[in-house]
């Protein structure tokens, strides 16, 4: 397995521990029972239980694009030290980002959402 698809696998790995500290903090915050249902009328998530969904839903938006560069270099044979580096930024960008995001720190958060996205600009070059 290229190193491409191993970031691939614990970004994944990521985003799904990232659903389950979303759920603890929503649990938290308005019990068991009301997540159990139809989860109308719910409140807004506040504080980190808000931080902790935001940072998740980041990660899904992100690991889209991630998924779908890698898989394409994958497929043409164009994975390469330079694809690589890009997957590396972008795991290590998305690690930090997620406890950054749920203590919530914005400046930095910021910064470390860029470098993932330099991850995912690094693939996209090299297939072009």
């Amino acid at each position: 397995m290229t190193l491409e698809l191993k970031l691939l696998l614990w970004s994944t790995a990521l985003a799904l521990i990232q659903m389950l500290i979303a759920l603890v903090a929503a649990i938290a915050q308005v019990g068991f029972l009301p997540l159990v249902g139809n989860r109308e009328n719910l409140p807004a998530f506040e504080g980190w239980a808000g931080r902790a969904q935001r940072a998740h839903r980041n990660m899904l938006e992100s690991l889209i694009f991630f998924a779908a560069l890698v898989l394409v270099a994958q497929a043409a044979g164009k994975t390469s030290a330079a694809t690589a580096l890009g997957a590396q930024l972008f795991f290590w960008g998305r690690l930090a980002y997620a406890p950054v995001y749920v203590i919530g720190i914005p400046w930095l958060r910021t910064g470390l959402w860029v470098v993932s996205f330099a991850g995912l600009l690094q693939i996209l070059l090299q297939l072009l």
